[in-house]
């Protein structure tokens, strides 16, 4: 059921899946795969909330810096999530955005991402986001750079957000990360600075619909000021 004081937009650092794996005697790439998973089973905790736009931190500018081996697992995982995985998601009516750096990616896996932006635009569910070789300080710098070649003499709030790869994307008014540790890490820079964090110990593959509801529950107490 929708609910009134829900976020409307939501922000996921998506931690622990390697250190789940290891727990489980799992091989890392096991741990991926069942993030993965989890994306599935929050959209559907969402869906009936109100929450109207879910942004995913699933692979980071410094990312690309892992070991080959794992860089590879994961971009094999990207082509299946963009793939078959993608047909799910189509179904349900919601609309994909990807925001990130991607030059970096095969030119395989960027078609991918233009064919899930094309083939979900006329979504009307909601909105999932996934950050990929994304870095907040990389999407300011970019955006700079970008308002500069369109002419633009000085920079503004206006010309800077303009020019974002989340140009038409909501600040997320909250921002989960788990895994335990108690940082953004270059998630949303811009976007977060009047977010309410919360950061929760449970690794990602075994975060609950308990703790997610129990988040929106809390965020609905908190008093959001603006700076006013």
């Amino acid at each position: 059921m929708e609910n009134s004081t829900a976020p409307k937009s939501v922000g996921i650092i998506m931690d622990g899946n390697r250190r789940w794996a290891k727990e489980n005697e799992l091989h890392k790439f096991e741990g991926h795969k069942a993030g993965l998973e989890k994306i599935k089973e929050v959209l559907q905790w969402i869906q009936d909330t109100g929450i109207s736009e879910v942004t995913f931190y699933a692979f980071s500018s410094e990312n690309w810096s892992r070991a080959e081996d794992e860089v590879g697992e994961m971009m094999r995982l990207v082509e299946y999530a963009f793939g078959a995985w993608m047909d799910e998601v189509v179904q349900k009516g919601i609309r994909i955005r990807i925001i990130g750096d991607r030059t970096k990616f095969s030119q395989k896996i960027q078609e991918l991402f233009l064919k899930a932006e094309e083939s979900t635009k006329s979504g009307d569910k909601g909105t999932l986001i996934f950050a990929l070789s994304y870095g907040g300080r990389s999407e300011i710098i970019a955006a700079a750079n970008s308002a500069m070649r369109s002419g633009v003499t000085e920079i503004t709030e206006e010309s800077l957000r303009a020019n974002m790869w989340s140009h038409d994307l909501q600040d997320p008014e909250l921002i989960i990360r788990t895994g335990g540790d108690k940082r953004l890490s270059n998630f949303l820079t811009w976007q977060s600075v009047y977010s309410e964090l919360f950061f929760i110990d449970t690794k990602w593959p075994a975060f609950s619909k308990e703790e997610f509801f129990a988040i929106l529950e809390e965020y609905s107490g908190r008093e959001r000021r603006h700076g006013k």
